[in-house]
């Protein structure tokens, strides 16, 4: 069996009991997110358009295969900024400071969320593997929708960077996002083009291995 197959049906896989991580309010959770690209938000909102390349986006496809808008949203973010940082600028190992002008924010959860762990033996027992987190990223959005069906309550997926040591890393869903798990301010909110943030950046850059700009 392949180590990364196809989701089963939402029933089949509605019968396998999950692995639950309840993240509590007060969780520390950072993002990086472009404020200039085809798909700008604010830090606080959720990406309805879907699904594009990323990982685990549930969103069905249309015919065409182009992202479309539409009530299912996604928010990725992870418990540290060095993994938002990895995953990023993934492509071009290069943390740009420009391009696109990408920001980083730092918050704590203002309202508990309920996720599906992928990051221990659920991600096998399933009938995937360990591999779901860095194969074929169009075989995991598959599993992300069918997760999305199989189980309603989950609010989103905890799974492992494959970009920085298997850091934990999250994907919240639009059940997450009727939730108002934003608080009114941050903790930090920073372009990464602000003097401020050079250091920082320089640190992760070289603990990655990828280049600054």
């Amino acid at each position: 069996m392949a180590k990364s197959p196809h989701p089963p049906g939402v029933d089949a896989l509605a019968s396998t009991e999950p692995a639950w991580l309840a993240l509590p309010a007060g969780t520390i959770l950072a993002r990086v997110y472009y404020t200039r690209s085809r798909h700008a938000l604010a830090w606080n909102a959720f990406r309805h358009a879907g699904p594009v390349d990323a990982r685990w986006d549930h969103h069905p496809p249309n015919a065409s295969g182009e992202p479309t808008p539409q009530r299912r949203s996604i928010y990725y973010c992870a418990t540290d900024a060095k993994t938002c940082l990895a995953e990023c600028f993934q492509v071009t190992r290069r943390i740009d400071r420009a391009y696109q002008a990408p920001w980083l924010v730092v918050f704590e959860l203002a309202q508990s969320v309920t996720l599906v762990n992928l990051r221990e033996d659920f991600a096998t027992r399933m009938g995937a593997s360990m591999a779901i987190h860095s194969g074929s990223r169009a075989r995991a959005r598959a599993w992300a929708r069918a997760l999305y069906e199989a189980f309603p309550q989950a609010q989103g997926i905890l799974y492992d960077s494959s970009m920085n040591s298997g850091a934990p890393a999250v994907a919240l869903n639009d059940r997450a996002e009727a939730l108002e798990i934003f608080p009114t301010h941050p903790l930090l909110h920073r372009a990464l083009a602000d003097d401020a943030m050079v250091d920082m950046l320089k640190t992760a850059a070289a603990g990655l291995g990828y280049g600054l700009r």
